[in-house]
């Protein structure tokens, strides 16, 4: 797989449940590289040393959360064109306008929709 890495596109998946690191595998798996990590220190250490196309983001996360991580990766300027997707069970108004407000590209609510996910991650690697 290593020969082709440049090719296949790497999607970083933040989220504490293994379950939904597990659906998030099972939903893009077959088409990119999955990346999991279910904490916001891994996954700025994983930005860091990985070529990251799409980041997907749970807003409810023990210490630092979802909102909070996005912020801080559209402080940087090396990812403030990264596309962040929040993937969270909290489908409020208020939740959207939060996520938005923090930077988020795409905002989608669990239970997802695998073929939907690989649609809104699709239309951002063929950017």
């Amino acid at each position: 797989m290593s020969e082709s890495r440049g090719l296949i596109a790497t999607i970083l998946a933040v989220d504490d449940s293994a379950v939904m690191q597990g659906l998030v595998k099972q939903a893009l798996g077959k088409e990119f590289r999955v990346l999991v990590t279910d904490n916001a220190v891994d996954a700025l250490s994983l930005i860091y040393h990985e070529q990251i196309s799409v980041l997907l983001l749970d807003v409810s996360m023990p210490g630092i959360d979802g909102l909070e991580l996005c912020r801080t990766v559209r402080s940087l300027p090396q990812f403030q064109n990264l596309p962040i997707v929040m993937l969270t069970a909290r489908d409020g108004a208020f939740d959207k306008v939060q996520g938005r407000l923090a930077g988020a590209t795409e905002y989608l609510t669990k239970p997802f929709d695998a073929e939907k996910l690989r649609m809104v991650v699709g239309k951002f690697i063929n950017i």
